[in-house]
């Protein structure tokens, strides 16, 4: 059985020398590729067709938040699902990562975050699951400034009473098991529910659907 075929994008070469290092020490992983700015990881996406992306955001050339969205869309043009992002960023970067998850992207890792938890995101992710519970990304998202927020879209408005429950729940980043637990229903139930929340409000995944909650201060 084949690993899970990881890539790397980030002008640093030394960061790129030990994050390939410490992917390719793992059994599960199989490091495909790497690139120095967003514009060969675009080239890099399509030729080596990785699982997973590490992306930073500052990048010459190109940055992270269009290669993200050059990645996706060549995907999309190939109809192909693409890979799964997962965003490397610092905590002054809170406006771009969400630009950045806008464009796709399906998570945050901190650049000086443990292995463990680094090696623990790409596994995530390429399981279809948006890393969304780390503490480190939701102090991120708390860097908003709440006072500049706008009157949530109307999308939201039409959400029934049930539905704002599990959207308030899934914003802070329970899983479907722990809602379903807080709320006495099924996990099928959950799924169904959080699928239509992410439909009426036309968002992708549950990583932007905690976007969306803290960028219109839905969280609590």
């Amino acid at each position: 059985m084949s690993g899970i075929r990881v890539a790397l994008v980030d002008d640093q070469a030394l960061f790129r020398a030990g994050i390939r290092m410490l992917v390719s020490s793992q059994p599960d992983l199989e490091f495909v590729g790497e690139a120095a700015n967003g514009q060969e990881a675009i080239a890099m996406a399509e030729r080596d067709r990785p699982d997973v992306i590490l992306m930073d955001i500052r990048m010459p050339v190109m940055d992270g938040i269009d290669a993200t969205r050059g990645i996706l869309a060549g995907a999309s043009a190939r109809a192909e699902t693409g890979p799964r992002i997962i965003v490397l960023t610092t905590f002054d970067l809170d406006e771009a990562a969400t630009r950045a998850i806008r464009g796709g992207a399906s998570g945050f890792v901190l650049k000086d975050a443990e292995p463990e938890f680094l090696l623990a995101a790409i596994r995530t992710v390429h399981t279809g699951t948006s890393v969304i519970a780390a503490s480190a990304t939701r102090e991120l998202f708390e860097h908003f400034d709440r006072r500049s927020r706008a009157e949530p879209p109307a999308a939201f408005a039409a959400l029934t009473a049930r539905e704002r429950e599990i959207f308030g729940l899934a914003a802070r980043g329970l899983s479907n098991a722990e809602i379903a637990a807080s709320e006495f229903l099924s996990e099928a139930t959950v799924k169904t529910h959080i699928s239509r929340i992410l439909g009426k409000l036309e968002l992708r995944d549950r990583v932007q659907l905690v976007v969306f909650a803290f960028e219109y201060g839905l969280t609590g």
